[in-house]
């Protein structure tokens, strides 16, 4: 599939272009080709160049540190970096930008814009998720984070788990239970939490991969300012589903392009190992092939709502499905194809533990076993398959809803 844009569309994408050759090194290979402290240096570096530019935030209004662009030009800021093999941001940007920035523009008041987003744009608050709890993973509505009122602040008691990012964060968004009394959904609140103070506690947990992006945070008579509810207090539910719609919604636009570019890297790797000829493993790669097309159709399809002025919302489930029980199939056959090399992994770690490897990485025993590790977890974070199959299903197609037990 291949969509046309109009001649002012390709015009704003000769600029996108243009401000990419003038920033990135002649000899460009994409992020994958760097490590270590090469890699810190030039997202940091990389950041500050987003930010001067207005493309940290392009959808964000200018007064507020955004681009101001229109829903096209940032779906083409989004495919040009992307094929770039260059990051939008940091690690967290994705929590404070896309999540958090988006949904403060939707619900927050306009003393929360005024001093959280600018701050979010320079790094001065750098932002993780405080959603998922140990019973309330999937079944987010069950979560138990007490909020009590204290004068004018709330206190939290409890903990969150699963937090990405969250060692590398000064503030966590949080959803919390406000009114124990209410039924599940009615009676939490969205709140804006200080991590720099007593009382929080950051665990970090080791992940199949080795790696710990996830972590724990215990909260003990932390601290919020009322000012700090956003959407109003026990109106949490409706905020905390319009950011997941956000988190869903642009990567159903951008995500095959990843898939697509880590697709030409499986075929290589056949080519490579000598096996691209082998009927079983040619299946196979039709397969991934005729999958990464259908993701591409998926993406224009979010992408015509998301131009209409349609915000994310419960059909996003559709291309989250979709792509993390894509990635598990396609990375066991990069293993199968490397055989007992997968065994005994070498050469550069993938930088995140989240889809693909980075654009340039090498085709190493080491990108696709750690790849295909953290494959597993996709299916799980930001919604487990299971949830988004009953979301589809009671939310999008209308069908009715499981019984409870009783």
């Amino acid at each position: 599939m291949r969509p046309t844009y109009s001649a002012e569309a390709e015009a704003y994408r000769e600029k996108v272009q243009a401000f990419l050759a003038e920033k990135l090194p002649a000899n460009w290979k994409g992020i994958g080709a760097l490590d270590g402290d090469e890699l810190e240096t030039f997202i940091k570096e990389w950041r500050v160049h987003l930010a001067q530019a207005r493309y940290l935030a392009p959808g964000w209004p200018a007064e507020f540190g955004g681009g101001g662009l229109s829903a096209l030009e940032q779906v083409i800021v989004a495919e040009e970096f992307t094929r770039a093999g260059v990051p939008t941001g940091a690690m967290n940007d994705v929590f404070g930008i896309q999540m958090l920035g988006n949904t403060l523009l939707l619900f927050g008041t306009e003393e929360q814009k005024r001093h959280y987003l600018p701050r979010i744009i320079s790094g001065d608050d750098v932002w993780c998720q405080g959603y998922s709890e140990p019973n309330a993973g999937s079944d987010l509505s069950n979560l138990g984070l007490k909020a009590e009122l204290d004068g004018d602040e709330w206190v939290l008691n409890g903990q969150k788990i699963w937090t990405s990012a969250g060692h590398l964060a000064t503030h966590i968004f949080t959803l919390a239970r406000t009114d124990p009394t209410a039924p599940r959904h009615k009676g939490i609140s969205f709140l804006l939490v200080d991590m720099r103070q007593p009382g929080i506690e950051v665990r970090p947990i080791r992940m199949i991969s080795g790696e710990s992006e996830f972590n724990e945070v215990f909260y003990t008579d932390v601290r919020v300012p009322k000012a700090n509810v956003v959407g109003g207090v026990n109106n949490g539910w409706a905020v905390a589903m319009a950011l997941l719609g956000f988190e869903r919604g642009e990567a159903a636009a951008t995500g095959p392009i990843r898939y697509e570019a880590e697709f030409d890297r499986l075929l290589a790797l056949a080519n490579e190992r000598g096996v691209a000829n082998d009927p079983r493993i040619r299946q196979r790669l039709a397969w991934c092939y005729s999958k990464v097309q259908i993701m591409k159709y998926l993406g224009q399809r979010t992408l015509t709502k998301f131009l209409a002025g349609h915000h994310p919302g419960p059909d996003a489930a559709i291309s989250k499905l979709y792509w993390s029980e894509y990635h598990k199939k396609s990375t066991e056959l990069a293993l199968d194809i490397m055989g007992v090399d997968a065994l005994v992994p070498v050469g550069r770690k993938p930088s995140t533990s989240f889809q693909t490897d980075d654009s340039g990485a090498a085709n190493s025993s080491m990108s696709w076993a750690m790849t295909f590790l953290n494959a597993r977890a996709g299916t799980i974070y930001a919604g487990s398959s299971q949830i988004q199959r009953n979301i589809i299903g009671e939310m999008v197609l209308g069908l009715p809803k499981e019984p409870r037990p009783k």
